[in-house]
């Protein structure tokens, strides 16, 4: 478990921005996270998508599922960012959205690491709600020094 506090040495995102609540379970063996977003009504996209009818804008699925994933790319590297290293979203590979993400649902987020090559970090990412799909993608992240 990671609470929110621990959560935030590992990432340097702030509200509105730290889209990753809590981690349930990290296995550096496996290489594998499992965290979550609670999904609140009270969140600043929903005032314009869409007021009458709000759902998660995906590239916020796909963000949450990404700080996901550098979680468990520092945690492997045994760094924080306050070490100088960050993480920046370089792409996705096999994006798949299946459902929306309405307020008050608890998005799972998956991820496995999948190798990393000259600093260019690649993860198996999902997203889940209620035990059913949303988004997946392989997530393509560079580490860089800063």
């Amino acid at each position: 478990m990671m609470d929110i506090n621990q959560i935030r040495q590992l990432l340097p995102h702030r509200y509105p921005f730290l889209l990753v609540d809590r981690v349930e379970s990290m296995d550096l063996e496996t290489k594998q996270i499992s965290a979550y977003k609670n999904v609140s009504v009270n969140e600043p996209f929903f005032n314009g998508h869409f007021p009458q009818h709000p759902i998660m804008p995906g590239v916020l699925i796909i963000e949450a599922m990404a700080q996901a994933a550098g979680i468990l790319g520092f945690s492997m590297m045994g760094l924080t960012p306050e070490d100088g290293t960050l993480y920046y979203f370089v792409g996705s590979d096999k994006l798949r959205f299946r459902q929306p993400v309405v307020p008050g649902d608890k998005l799972q987020l998956n991820a496995r690491y999948l190798s990393n090559k000259r600093g260019i970090w690649k993860f198996a990412c999902e997203a889940l709600v209620d035990g059913k799909p949303v988004c997946s993608a392989e997530i393509i992240c560079a580490e860089r020094q800063v």
